[in-house]
Order: C-alpha cells, then sequence, then structure tokens
C-alpha cells in the first residue's frame, strides 16, 4: 500500500466523459495500492458500479453546490488528505473554496474538461458569468492546473495569462485492455447484425454543445443518396427537441435514441462510421474510444480536441462545425470507402497506465 490518500472531489458519477475519466483515474490509482476516496456531492451513481473495491464512495447528499463546498470544506479538515483531484468549471471552483475554507495543506489538482472561452463567449447567463470569475479568480490559486489537450490549454490562458507555470497538459486516460474486450461483446439490436445497411453512430449528452441537431439535418442529406441507419447514444435536456427534429425531417424509420449506454464500444466497433458534430470539447474521449474500436471516424473541428486526436485530419475527417453540407459529404465518403486507417501506437498517448502516471506526479509528485 501507497503512503497518501488522494481524494476526487466530484459533482457526480453521473454518465459523462468527465465522469468517466475520473472513474478510471481513480481505479487506477487503488490498484496500483493508493487510498482513494471519491467524495460527490449530489448521489447520481451512473459509473459506480465500476468503481474499483477499494475505492472509498462518499456522499455528501447536498441539496445544492454551495452546501457540497461548504460539507467539502469540513471533509477535508477531518480527513486531511495528501492531495485533491477534480474536475468541471464550478466544481473546481468549490473545492478551491473548500481548501481554503478547511486550511487544508492537500496539494489540489483542478481539470478544466473544456474551452472556457467558447463556454463564456457571450456571458449571457448568470451561469456563464459565475463560471468565467471561477477560472480568472479562483483557478490561479490551485497547484496545479489540467487542460485535457493543447487547445484547451491555449484557451485558459486567454483568462488567465499569469497562470501559465501551472497549467499541464495531459491526455484523458481511453485506452486499456477493459475496452478493448468490452468492444468484444454482442450487440443484438437487428441493425448490426444486417450488414447490408450501414450503421452511422454518435455518441455523447443530449446537450446543444454537442451538435446532434446539425447531424440529424446532415443525415437527412446522406438517406438523400445513400441507405443508411443513425444510432445517438447518450441522454440529456435536448431529447425532446431532437426527437421533434427527428419527426419533422421524417427520419423516424431509420433514427435510433436508445439513451444512455453503458458499453458504447460494443457499438463502435461494429459501426460503419463514428460521427462527432460537437460545437465544443476538450478531448471527446468517444473520439479516442471508436478510434481504438477501429470505426472510421467524421468530426466536426470544434474547439478543442478532434484536430489533435486525428493528427490535423490523418486519422479522419475533419469538417467545420456547424456544416450541414460538409458533415453530410464526410458521411456519405466514408460510407463509400474513404477510410483512414489508424496506426496502433498513436493510441499509446491515451493509454490508461501511462496518463495515470503522469496524474500521479502532478498530484504526489
Amino acid at each position: 500500500m501507497h503512503s497518501g490518500r488522494i481524494v476526487f472531489f466530484l459533482h457526480s458519477l453521473a454518465g459523462g466523459g468527465a465522469e468517466r475519466v475520473m472513474v478510471t483515474l481513480a481505479n487506477s490509482f487503488a490498484q496500483r495500492g493508493y487510498a482513494v476516496s471519491v467524495v460527490l456531492i449530489f448521489p447520481y451513481h451512473t459509473y459506480a458500479d465500476e468503481l474499483y473495491p477499494t475505492v472509498e464512495r462518499v456522499d455528501l447528499h447536498a441539496p445544492r453546490l454551495l452546501v457540497g463546498g461548504l460539507r467539502f470544506a469540513r471533509y477535508l479538515r477531518d480527513v486531511k488528505p495528501d492531495a485533491i483531484l477534480t474536475t468541471l468549471t464550478r466544481v473546481n471552483g468549490w473545492a478551491i473554496v473548500a481548501r481554503l475554507l478547511a486550511r487544508s495543506k492537500a496539494r489540489l489538482v483542478v481539470r478544466e474538461a473544456s474551452t472556457p472561452t467558447v463556454a463564456f463567449k457571450r456571458l449571457r447567463t448568470r451561469k456563464e458569468r459565475l463560471d468565467h470569475q471561477v477560472v480568472r479568480h479562483l483557478y490561479p490559486k490551485a497547484d496545479v492546473i489540467v487542460a485535457p489537450s493543447h487547445g484547451v490549454r491555449k484557451d485558459i490562458l486567454q483568462i488567465i495569462p499569469q497562470a501559465e507555470p501551472k497549467i499541464q497538459v495531459i491526455y484523458n486516460p481511453v485506452v486499456d485492455e477493459g475496452l478493448r474486450q468490452k468492444s468484444l461483446e454482442p450487440v443484438t439490436h437487428p441493425w448490426f447484425t444486417d450488414s447490408r445497411v450501414p450503421v452511422v453512430l454518435s455518441v455523447g449528452r443530449l446537450i446543444w454543445d454537442k451538435g446532434f441537431d446539425i447531424l440529424l439535418r446532415a443525415f437527412a442529406q446522406v438517406r438523400t443518396t445513400k441507405d443508411a441507419r443513425l444510432v445517438i447514444l447518450g441522454e440529456g435536456e435536448e431529447r425532446a427537441s431532437l426527437e421533434k427534429l427527428v419527426d419533422t425531417l421524417h427520419l423516424r424509420e431509420w433514427v435510433w435514441m436508445p439513451g444512455f449506454e453503458k458499453n458504447p464500444f460494443k457499438y463502435m466497433r461494429r459501426a460503419s462510421v463514428f460521427v462527432l458534430p460537437s460545437r465544443r470539447e476538450g478531448l471527446p474521449n468517444a473520439l479516442i474510444q471508436a478510434m481504438a474500436c477501429g470505426c472510421p471516424i467524421v468530426s466536426t473541428n470544434c474547439p478543442s480536441g478532434p484536430e489533435e486526436i486525428l493528427d490535423g485530419g490523418r486519422y479522419g475527417h475533419l469538417v467545420p462545425v456547424d456544416d450541414v453540407d460538409a458533415l453530410a459529404q464526410a458521411i456519405v465518403q466514408t460510407l463509400q470507402g474513404d477510410r483512414k486507417e489508424v496506426p496502433p501506437h498513436w493510441l499509446d498517448q491515451f493509454a490508461t497506465d501511462h496518463i495515470s502516471e503522469r496524474y500521479l506526479q502532478v498530484l504526489l509528485g
């Protein structure tokens, strides 16, 4: 058993990319013999059963974020961990405040999951203005700020250039043997057993940022020249409007949106093309996962991540954000056989063991 306790402070274990990254790291640290606790503000446990048996889960049962931050400060005073890792802007802010309130000596590493200047572009809502202030005034008080891509690092520096020495780029831990094993599990849906009609696949939260409305419009164009089906795995606040758009575009017979899927990898291995239509990202896990499963890629060149992951378009088609025509054309090209092969060594930079070691270095030295 290694000395030192590492605490993950999270909004919840709901089914998102940032949460999956944290679960992967927590499990990796625990398997290496570290004492690991996952402290949750809200008790949403989508990924809870994926935690390694020795990982302690602590539910704060807070009615809102402010209360969660105050309860976390009390936790820090009681437990006195050696290091804290947190992600997502507002939670990062409360982790910084909690450490100050608790006068904790724990090393604090905050991970910014996406591109803040894109999120705060117009500062239209109270939430956007508050998150902007969190990055501007609180992030510099952390010991290390982790950016999951060089694009996110560049973006953070636009808000806090003085924090440049604290910002480190560490890619997400995505590729491991578990992913490969899960990708081999059977798929019973008939669309994946009928190879005559290709399946277009996309995965992500059903929110505006992910651009699924653009994908649906592009798929409607694809259908005019190519017989195909579309599967979107994920759940979120945009479901009703997306379902309405499916009906408006007369796509009900060819679109399947089953909700959140714990094992998207088995679909990635069998799909004809994986599409990421996002308007913004940090470092999209689903894109790397699909590559690792051998699925051809079409992605928007959104800020940020896809260009780095696809090496400027060498390993997949990159199209402009919100360009329905270009997205449809790239999907058709890929379905017609324009595949871009990915050499195995390219995926090594996203390997869980390698990334976990990088995080341990910034957390514990």
